[in-house]
């Protein structure tokens, strides 16, 4: 991937969103393994979360498991210390750094050689964004800010907008009347439809293994589309040879049935 530098004069941008297109799955099935390991949450809730995860690498989110997934974390930390949760943070960074896709990384560092911040744009919370951002060499990160009281209890609200659909560009904007960014010139790169108000609000929009109604939208405005998660074609590849192996073995009984007639 070959980028032009930054324009002179001009703060160009680039916004990431986090699961399935920096990352491969997830960033939540790692919070809930650690929120299980800290006792948080119910060990068996695990296996949903899992099960959940791979449903989300196939084929990406969808408003209504999001609003589950957001009414369900709210009950979560309702009452808790912030401080519980910021102590979680190295055990969910062990999961997410593995799973990042070198492929992503180059390109945001090439931004970066090219002289355009990087930020990432995530649904996960403020903390997750910036930590992670920190580590990455990243410019800075845009999560869901948590509201805690004045003795660092967590109340289950948020603190603006829930940084995920139309949250997105809220929090973009707001950061460009900050630093003097230019979104018309800058870029944003997502997997999911969840994420057209995000992809909308840049000049430069770019669809990543995109779920089937992005890929659509992406194909008919013209966007680029970056297209390189094989766990799906993984998948059906296995699933056809089963039952290509299956259908042997069904006839081979047939026929054994029909010689012993």
């Amino acid at each position: 991937m070959s980028l032009n530098p930054t324009a002179p004069g001009s703060t160009e941008a680039v916004f990431f969103d986090l699961d399935r297109t920096l990352m491969a799955g997830s960033s939540g099935f790692h919070w809930a393994r650690a929120a299980a390991r800290a006792g948080l949450i119910p060990r068996h809730r695990l296996y949903a979360d899992a099960w959940a995860n791979l449903q989300f690498r196939l084929q990406g989110s969808t408003d209504e498991s999001t609003a589950r997934v957001q009414d369900r974390v709210e009950a979560i930390i309702r009452g808790r210390r912030a401080v519980e949760f910021s102590r979680m943070a190295p055990m969910v960074l062990a999961g997410v750094l593995p799973r990042l896709y070198p492929r992503m990384l180059r390109a945001a560092w090439e931004h970066q050689d090219a002289g355009r911040r990087v930020y990432i744009c995530t649904a996960a919370t403020q903390e997750m964004a910036q930590l992670l951002s920190t580590v990455l060499g990243f410019d800075g990160g845009l999560g869901t800010e948590l509201e805690a009281d004045a003795d660092g209890i967590l109340t289950g609200r948020l603190v603006g907008p829930f940084n995920y659909g139309e949250g997105k560009p809220v929090r973009m904007r707001t950061l460009a009347a900050a630093e003097g960014i230019d979104l018309g010139v800058s870029w944003a790169y997502s997997d999911s439809a969840s994420d057209l108000p995000m992809l909308r609000a840049v000049g430069h929009p770019v669809a990543v293994n995109p779920d089937a109604e992005l890929g659509r939208i992406a194909a008919e405005e013209g966007w680029e589309v970056l297209r390189f998660e094989t766990l799906g074609r993984r998948l059906k590849l296995t699933a056809a040879l089963g039952a290509t192996v299956a259908a042997g073995f069904a006839a081979r009984a047939a026929s054994k049935e029909v010689s012993k007639r």
